[in-house]
């Protein structure tokens, strides 16, 4: 039986685009789908920035009244 030879490196390696070429296209392929992207108007930002902030706000209080009334309990039955 003949024995299986490897692949020669050099044509793998030549047919394969060198990393400059497929950083290049994948930059091209990035501003294409960019120029698809349907973007927010500054009214809608506006309006979800402030959802956003609102929320974590509210979330912010809730998550410190947690934390005053656990550390209360956990106070009370140590003492």
């Amino acid at each position: 039986m003949a024995k299986k030879q490897a692949p020669n490196q050099d044509a793998v390696e030549s047919s394969k685009p060198s990393v400059f070429t497929r950083f290049r296209d994948y930059v091209n392929a990035s501003k294409l789908e960019l120029h698809k992207v349907t973007w927010p108007s500054l009214q809608e930002t506006k309006k979800v920035s402030i959802s956003v902030l609102a929320f974590v706000a509210v979330m912010a209080i809730l998550l410190g009244l947690v934390d005053l009334g656990l550390s209360s309990l956990i106070k009370a039955v140590l003492s």
